[in-house]
């Protein structure tokens, strides 16, 4: 307190100088038309910037909330689009109305966890990438991966709170996928040339399909439920033998712009998986 009092008596002159500033600006604005009319626009405007910025800090800051709702509102939509396009593929009429309830939608096996992209690569032979979703999100490896416009890649590795996936832009992923307008399928690998575009090999020369065609998930696997879309035919030719086409595929999501991704989890995975094995080793 002392030394508050000190300083106020070493600085009395600045002081007073100061207060009689204010009054005279006070004086002057309060007496005067035009100069208090001036005072006001400027001050109106200085405030009118200053809610302007922080109107637009809210709003910022606010963006992380409004992106996790619209990725859970993407993760209910994926799953009502594939389990709808699956009751279409079994049923001759569909109850639309009805099939937004729980209690009338038919059992659809799969669900989708919401995660975020914290690496990616595009330009190497193998490409891979971090997810900030693992083990104690329930995810676990051989777990499809999708955005909301196509195929992403396959659950490799899993810590407890990241995961490692292995997208379409690597070699070592290859997936069994159709042409959407009928049932002929091949497999589809990415051939290390361009990250746009990927090739379905094995096409019997028999399958109808047109450039533009979408090409989807067989539904062939324990990973991914039929139908997910994966791309278009962008051309096309055939095998040596003529007895099989390769497609190009233009992939339909962009992995260079790759931030929010869907895991997808399928309840009967383990379940296919050990009977498919018992299968085999009956053969053996």
């Amino acid at each position: 307190m002392r030394k508050l009092i000190e300083f106020v008596l070493h600085k009395k002159h600045w002081l007073v100088f100061l207060l009689l500033e204010i009054l005279s600006l006070f004086l002057v604005y309060q007496d005067n038309a035009y100069q208090k009319s001036v005072f006001l626009s400027s001050a109106n405007a200085v405030a009118g910037r200053i809610l302007s910025v922080s109107a637009s800090v809210n709003s910022y800051f606010k963006l992380w909330d409004e992106n996790k709702l619209l990725q859970e509102q993407n993760r209910l939509l994926q799953k009502q689009l594939l389990a709808l396009r699956r009751q279409v593929g079994i049923s001759d009429s569909v109850d639309f109305q009805g099939f937004m309830t729980d209690s009338i939608m038919p059992y659809f096996p799969y669900e989708f966890i919401t995660a975020g992209v914290i690496s990616n690569s595009v330009t190497r032979l193998s490409n891979y990438i971090t997810i900030d979703k693992g083990r104690e999100d329930g995810i676990s490896p051989d777990m499809g991966v999708v955005s909301s416009n196509g195929i992403v890649g396959v659950v490799s590795l899993v810590s407890d709170n990241m995961s490692v996936v292995i997208p379409m832009l690597n070699p070592k992923l290859k997936l069994s996928c159709r042409v959407s307008r009928n049932t002929y399928f091949g497999t589809l690998v990415w051939e290390g040339k361009d990250e746009t575009e990927a090739v379905l090999t094995e096409l019997p020369k028999h399958a109808e399909f047109s450039i533009g065609d979408t090409i989807v998930t067989s539904g062939y696997s324990s990973i991914f439920p039929e139908g997910v879309c994966v791309g278009y035919i962008a051309g096309y030719e055939k095998s040596q033998e003529e007895a099989f086409y390769s497609l190009r595929v233009k992939l339909a999501t962009d992995f260079s712009a790759l931030n929010n991704v869907l895991v997808i989890k399928n309840y009967n995975q383990e379940e296919q998986l050990k009977i498919e094995e018992e299968a085999i080793g009956n053969d053996k």
